[in-house]
């Protein structure tokens, strides 16, 4: 093995490793951005005059969310984008009942 090739492994493990914590990072946020804006929509709602399922599914969609952003920052992104976009899902259903 060349020494070359030694360094040219070690810099892609550091690439891997800053992936990875951007995509951690990446998915906490998001998820705890989402599971705000649905809370604060299903607070709106609720003081309206919208049906009780449409704040119902704010809420819901918030609450998993806020698991998508425990997930993502336990390293597992993949879960967790697949959860918020479930989530996100979900709040837009409930707003079609509206």
């Amino acid at each position: 093995m060349d020494v070359h090739e030694n360094h040219e492994n070690e810099g892609e493990y550091e690439d891997t490793a800053l992936d990875a914590r951007r995509a951690r990072w990446t998915a906490t946020g998001t998820g705890a951005l989402l599971a705000l804006a649905g809370l604060a929509a299903s607070t709106l709602r609720l003081t309206g005059s919208a049906p009780v399922l449409v704040p119902g599914a704010y809420a819901f969609g918030a609450a998993v969310c806020a698991l998508a952003s425990v997930l993502g920052a336990r390293g597992r992104t993949r879960r967790a984008l697949w959860l918020l976009i479930v989530g996100v899902m979900v709040m837009a259903l409930g707003d079609q009942f509206d």
